[in-house]
């Protein structure tokens, strides 16, 4: 999981070409910290072509504006073809629903 910075973020929301899946978190959300992990163990069965990123919401003002984060942990998803718009999850009660939303895209 890569971290980036807002520029990084929005330039990679833009572009076309490989999905995306951004972790949204907070450094002292111990949920956060959970979902973490889960996409940790998840990271090892994605796909290589897949962009796995992580970005701390509050130093993301312009990217939590657009798509209307309300809370965290969250994961945007973005699929290859940037007309469809980004999912957000917020629940990630396990590895393998965080696999099915992630999945949701990237097939």
């Amino acid at each position: 999981m890569k971290e980036m910075d807002q520029r990084e973020l929005l330039e990679v929301l833009e572009r076309e070409g490989e999905p995306l899946a951004v972790f949204l978190y907070t450094p002292l959300c111990g949920t956060c910290k959970a979902a973490r992990r889960m996409l940790e163990v998840a990271e090892h069965l994605l796909p290589e072509k897949l962009l796995l990123a992580a970005g701390n919401v509050n130093m993301l003002p312009v990217l939590v504006n657009s798509y209307q984060i309300s809370s965290v942990p969250a994961l945007l998803v973005a699929p290859a073809d940037r007309s469809k718009a980004p999912a957000v999850y917020y629940s990630m009660g396990s590895v393998e629903r965080v696999l099915d939303y992630i999945r949701s895209v990237t097939s």
